[in-house]
C-alpha cells in the first residue's frame, strides 16, 4: 500500500478545515495532515495539532508562534510552528506536501494559494477570493504548472461534476448552454425590505441550510457570496458572465446544474454538507465515503426555484458588473466587500450599507487593467482605502 497523500489545511480551524479534517481522520490509510495554519486561534490550532500531529503548524506573529510552540513542546508534540505568510507560502509550496486545501477567507488566502499552483499541487479550492481577485493570473499560473485545481464551493464542486471530462476545450465545443448557479436565498429570501436596513449581525449570520463562519454568512445574507462564485465559476470553466444565470433555490439540495443544447440539464444533489465536495476532491477521480448521510428525497418532498431579486440583493447585480468590467473590477469589488463586512459585524454600519459601500467604491476607482500581482494587490489597497473613508464619514 502506497504512503498516505500529505495534506495542507490553509484555514484548519474555520469550518472548511475541521470538514477537511474530519474526512481526513476517516482514511488515515489514505490521507494524513501535514501542516495546519490558524490566523490566532492558538487553542484550537493546539487541540488540533494534538489530534492530528502534523508535521507543521502557521499563526500569524510570532508572540503567538512562540505560545503554540510552548505549548506543544509541553505536551510532546513534534510539530513546528511557522510565521505569517511566509509561513504559509512555505507549506503550502513545500516539496512533501500532496494536496492542499486552499480555506483561508478573503484576500489573505492569495499567496499561499498562488504558492501551491506555482508549487505544482493538487489545489482543493476553497478560498474563492483568490480566485476572484487574481482571475487572468491565477489561471495563467494553474496552465504553466503541474497543479490540479478541483473547486470546493459546494456549487462550482457541482458544476464540476456537471461537465464533460474536457470541458477546458470550451464550453460551446462540448454542447454546454449555460451553466445554473444555486443559491437558497439567505435568510432575508422572504423578508420585507423595508426590515432590511434593521437586522442584526445575529440574523445575518443565521443561514438556514449552511454552517459557516461570520464573514461567509455574511456574504451569503447580501448574496455577494453568490455573485463572488460567479465571477470564479466564470475563471473556472472560460465562461462569460451572460453564461452563468444564478437560480434561488431554497432547500440547497441542487447545489447546481448545467444546461446542455440539446435539452438535457444535469444536476448535482446531496445534502447540505462540505464533507461532499472535499471528499469528492480529495479523491478525485474516485470516491469515498465522506461521512455524508444519503439523500432522502420523500422527506423533503419538493424542491423550488425563483428568480434572485436584485432590488433585494443589489451586491449581485454590482458583482456581475464587476465581472463584466474585469481587470481589477473584482479585486476591488473583494476588498471593499471584505472591510464592509467587517464594519457590519462590528455594528458600525447598517446590513444594507454593505451594498453602497461597495458601490461606492467601484464607481469611485475606475477598473484598470490587471498585468502583475502587483497591479492586484495595489487596487485591493485602493478599495480598502476608498472604503474605509466612506466610513470615517458616514460616523462624522
Amino acid at each position: 500500500m502506497s504512503a498516505p497523500l500529505q495534506v495542507t489545511v490553509l484555514g484548519a480551524t474555520g469550518s472548511i478545515g475541521l470538514s477537511t479534517l474530519d474526512v481526513i481522520a476517516r482514511h488515515p490509510d489514505r490521507y494524513q495532515a501535514f501542516a495546519l495554519t490558524a490566523h490566532n486561534r492558538i487553542a484550537e490550532l493546539r487541540a488540533l495539532c494534538v489530534t492530528h500531529r502534523p508535521r507543521y503548524a502557521v499563526v500569524a506573529d510570532s508572540p503567538r508562534a512562540a505560545e503554540l510552540q510552548r505549548q506543544l513542546d509541553n505536551e510532546g508534540i513534534a510539530t513546528r510552528v511557522l510565521v505569517g505568510e511566509g509561513g504559509l507560502c512555505e507549506v503550502a509550496a513545500h516539496p512533501d506536501v500532496d494536496a492542499v486545501m486552499a480555506a483561508i477567507v478573503g484576500a489573505a488566502g492569495l499567496r499561499p494559494t498562488l504558492s501551491a499552483v506555482q508549487a505544482g499541487k493538487r489545489v482543493l479550492l476553497a478560498n474563492k477570493e483568490a480566485l476572484v481577485m487574481s482571475g487572468a493570473l491565477f489561471m495563467q499560473a494553474l496552465r504553466d504548472s503541474r497543479a490540479v485545481l478541483l473547486p470546493i464551493d459546494s456549487e462550482h464542486n457541482a458544476i464540476f461534476q456537471c461537465l464533460p471530462g474536457d470541458y477546458r476545450r470550451g464550453l460551446a465545443e462540448v454542447g454546454v448552454r449555460r451553466i445554473l448557479l444555486t443559491a437558497s436565498g439567505g435568510p432575508f429570501r422572504e423578508l420585507p425590505l423595508e426590515q432590511l436596513s434593521s437586522v442584526t449581525v445575529a440574523q445575518a449570520c443565521a443561514h438556514p441550510n449552511w454552517s459557516m463562519g461570520r464573514k461567509i454568512s455574511v456574504d451569503s445574507a447580501s448574496m455577494m457570496n453568490k455573485g463572488l462564485e460567479l465571477i470564479e465559476a466564470c475563471w473556472l470553466f472560460d465562461a462569460r458572465p451572460d453564461q452563468v444565470e444564478v437560480v434561488v433555490h431554497p432547500q440547497s439540495v441542487i447545489h447546481s446544474m448545467v444546461d446542455y443544447v440539446d435539452g438535457s440539464v444535469l444536476a448535482q444533489l446531496g445534502n447540505p454538507d462540505m464533507r461532499t465536495p472535499i471528499a469528492h476532491a480529495l479523491a478525485w477521480p474516485e470516491r469515498i465515503d465522506s461521512g455524508v448521510s444519503a439523500l432522502d428525497l420523500l422527506r423533503i418532498g419538493r424542491l423550488d426555484f425563483q428568480a434572485p431579486d436584485e432590488t433585494r440583493f443589489p451586491c449581485l447585480r454590482i458583482a456581475r458588473e464587476a465581472a463584466v468590467a474585469g481587470g481589477t473590477a473584482p479585486a476591488m469589488l473583494n476588498a471593499a466587500n471584505e472591510v464592509a463586512v467587517d464594519a457590519f459585524l462590528g455594528g458600525r454600519i447598517r446590513f444594507t450599507e454593505i451594498a453602497s459601500i461597495i458601490e461606492h467604491v467601484l464607481d469611485t476607482e475606475p477598473a484598470a487593467p490587471a498585468f502583475s500581482l502587483d497591479d492586484i494587490l495595489a487596487a485591493d489597497m485602493r478599495a480598502r482605502e476608498l472604503a474605509s473613508r466612506w466610513l470615517n464619514g458616514r460616523r462624522r
